[in-house]
């Protein structure tokens, strides 16, 4: 999942589209986002493999998060708004939580909302199945896989990678 998001973030910054890493805090009041893809990079981590492959680069955005949804009290709609996106990109782990949340909250604030369905990931397969329909019939998200998007043609459509350390 990891190297398809790349490819993906890769295809949309030739795009001209901006990429956003919305992570959680972890607890961590007093680390920044940089400080969090540091501690995900030299100690041993869980994430550490997603964050070495996912790895940020100086003109990607990012937004910390204390909860599930990338919105809850979180600056993001104020971001999209400003880099004027009506359409969303969500991907990352997990599926069943924090890309479902997100994309509920963003399908709530009337953003229209694509998951790839090979790009999120979940601990269990089934789940992620499950939450990928969910968002695809509830949440009316394009769930096609990243290969069939056509982002030369997006109109302004942030990448959100959601993500777990």
């Amino acid at each position: 999942m990891a190297e398809r998001i790349q490819a993906l973030k890769r295809r949309a910054y030739a795009a001209g589209i901006p990429t956003i890493y919305v992570n959680d805090n972890f607890g961590t009041w007093r680390h920044d986002f940089r400080t969090l893809v540091e501690h995900c990079h030299e100690e041993p981590c869980r994430g550490r493999p997603l964050a070495e492959i996912l790895q940020p680069g100086p003109e990607d955005y990012f937004v910390l998060k204390p909860k599930h949804s990338g919105f809850y009290a979180t600056p993001l709609e104020v971001l999209l708004h400003s880099l004027e996106g009506r359409q969303l990109i969500v991907t990352g782990v997990t599926g069943n939580n924090c890309v479902l949340y997100t994309a509920a909250d963003a399908y709530m604030r009337n953003f229209t909302v694509c998951t790839p369905s090979d790009c999120v990931g979940s601990l269990d397969p089934q789940t992620n199945h499950h939450a990928l329909e969910h968002m695809r019939t509830t949440l009316k998200a394009d769930v096609r896989v990243s290969t069939e998007l056509d982002l030369a043609s997006a109109d302004t459509t942030p990448l959100l990678q959601e993500a777990q350390g």
